[in-house]
């Protein structure tokens, strides 16, 4: 048989890669633009604890049968911001487990479905009017497309076997000593990271051994290099994501790397323990049957697919009690100073079961929309390429983002029917305050965009750090504790620019700066403009209602409710003597 190496192997590789990372991206992006509160509490009911992360990783790859899909998916939602590390973990060890409970199903047609899907997701996409219609079409359409660019790798690299080269190779390797073994392993897991499907290999494996190409030990020491091959796809995913998406990449990589590491020194211990237990499985693997005058080995496969699952149950239950040491451990990994700052994406103050006492939870949403605000302030730090800034502003936009939608979920939860119409509009002046909160935060996102992205000179520079110091000043106005405390100035001192100063000053840069560094000082003179205005506006919403009065009468009315009752003459009843 003739191969074309670009068109049968190159073509459909390199082309089902770029649509596996188009998938991952879409599928990401997706999840993103969906209510990400609501997709973060249903993980959290399915994933809360470890134990329910293994249960949950262990049941959805049992059933969509593929660890490799199931470990992309688990990357992305990290990378989303929807799954946290740690039961991103326990999730992981789960569908190593998962991906065993059916090999029989490797031949699933999962390219073709996942193309015909995209399709019609796609199309959905594309005539949708609906936005939570075309975000949920976009999620759908990235994932079907990752199984298609899966599919279309897999059948790149499948020609490989047909290269006579390639078959001498396998049909030369005993593990009948270590060396051999660790070789196995190795050429497995090559052979697996490039078919990107550890049960493709694990299939490959079993029909070479059924076949007699590989005897029955070897066959099994290839699944151990399967398993070790396959976390080559999680980690390809993860390359262009958040830090926290490739931890859970890497935590998929340590555990198969440890486990391997750690059953190697007994393989030969385990096949004598595997050779035993196969005795209620038909008998001894390794002695042929004879059908139509060809010896076969059924057995082979029988005995692979039970080392397969032994490994992967024996590997999560001596992993497991180190979960919260795994993200000690990989939470470490790649940080910076930046990453010390505060996880904003996670509410700090907002405790659900303070949402029926009015008095305690309205503090709560003033403790957290000043929290949104201090994580907006930081986008100025960004700007300016502090060391201890977040060192990506979408990153720490998207982080500010979720955190808005919690607190605007939370605070309309307060909105009870039977509340007095003062603490309903203290609770509607809560809500518009968070919202802009959130259009400040989104300013303050352009202005460090706008910043990061171009170049400045001299002259030029001096303007966009005026612009940034006149934004400090402002702030101040609704942060108190924001920065340096103001000095004392005279009556009348202007210490900084104002906004139309700033401009005739671009204006007047002429050869000194270039039209572009012009053009981003304008835009950014703009959004300083535009965060100065919703500057004021938190201010004056502060001041619209007097909060601080409207919680005191409602705590004044709770204890009244909790206080005694008196008797008739208004004396507590005297004790008997």
């Amino acid at each position: 048989m003739n191969i074309d190496i670009f068109k049968d192997i190159l073509v459909p590789v390199i082309g089902g890669l770029g649509i596996f990372m188009l998938g991952l991206e879409f599928m990401s992006n997706g999840i993103q633009a969906l209510s990400v509160n609501k997709m973060r509490a249903f993980l959290a009911r399915a994933a809360g604890t470890p134990i329910k992360g293994v249960i949950a990783g262990t049941l959805i790859t049992g059933v969509i049968q593929s660890s490799t899909a199931m470990t992309v998916m688990v990357v992305g939602l990290v990378n989303a911001g929807v799954v946290g590390l740690r039961p991103a973990i326990s999730v992981i060890m789960g569908a190593n487990i998962g991906t065993t409970l059916g090999n029989g199903l490797i031949a699933l047609p999962l390219g073709p479905l996942g193309l015909i899907f995209a399709g019609v997701f796609s199309l959905v996409y594309c005539f949708a009017k609906s936005e939570r219609i075309r975000n949920v079409a976009l999620a759908c359409m990235g994932f079907a497309l990752i199984f298609y660019g899966l599919n279309l790798m897999t059948g790149g690299l499948r020609p490989l076997r047909n290269i006579p080269e390639v078959m001498d190779v396998l049909s030369t390797l005993t593990a009948d000593s270590y060396y051999n073994l660790i070789k196995c392993v190795l050429i497995a897991a090559g052979v697996t990271a490039m078919i990107h499907s550890s049960s493709a290999t694990i299939g490959i494996v079993m029909g070479l051994g059924a076949a007699g190409v590989l005897d029955w030990t070897t066959a099994v020491a290839f699944s151990l290099g399967a398993d070790l091959g396959t976390t080559i796809t999680s980690w390809i995913a993860s390359l262009n994501l958040s830090k926290n998406a490739k931890r859970a990449a890497y935590a998929h990589m340590s555990f198969n790397i440890i486990g391997v590491c750690i059953t190697v020194p007994l393989f030969f211990v385990s096949i004598d323990v595997l050779a035993w237990a196969m005795q209620w499985f038909g008998g001894d693997p390794g002695i042929p049957v004879v059908v139509e005058g060809k010896e076969t080995f059924p057995l082979v496969p029988v005995a692979v697919g039970l080392y397969s699952t032994f490994f992967n149950v024996f590997n999560t239950a001596l992993l497991f009690p180190f979960v919260s040491v795994f993200e000690r451990v990989l939470s470490r990994i790649g940080r910076i100073d930046a990453e010390d700052v505060e996880d904003y994406s996670t509410p700090k103050f907002l405790d659900r079961r303070l949402t029926s006492d009015f008095a305690r939870a309205v503090p709560a949403v003033q403790q957290e929309t000043a929290r949104h605000l201090q994580a907006g302030a930081m986008f100025l730090d960004i700007a300016r390429s502090a060391k201890s800034a977040p060192s990506d502003p979408g990153e720490h936009y998207l982080a500010t983002d979720i955190l808005s939608r919690d607190i605007r979920d939370y605070t309309a939860s307060l909105m009870k029917e039977d509340l007095p119409y003062e603490q309903l509009d203290l609770v509607a002046s809560l809500i518009e305050e968070a919202d802009f909160t959130a259009a400040l935060t989104e300013s303050m996102h352009q202005v460090a965009r706008r910043v990061k992205r171009e170049k400045f000179s001299e002259p030029a520079l001096a303007i966009v750090n005026l612009a940034l110091s006149k934004l400090d000043a402002s702030l101040r106005d609704i942060m108190p504790d924001y920065g340096v405390v103001r000095p004392s100035m005279p009556a009348g001192h202007v210490s900084v620019p104002n906004v139309p100063e700033l401009r005739e000053q671009t204006l007047a840069l002429g050869p000194n700066a270039g039209a572009a560094e012009r053009g981003t000082i304008l835009a950014l003179l703009g959004s300083v403009e535009r965060a100065e205005i919703l500057i004021r506006r938190i201010d004056e919403e502060r001041k619209s209602v007097n909060r601080q009065s409207v919680l005191s009468r409602v705590s004044q009315k709770r204890e009244r409710q909790a206080r005694p009752p008196l008797d008739e003459g208004g004396l507590s009843p005297m004790p008997a003597e």
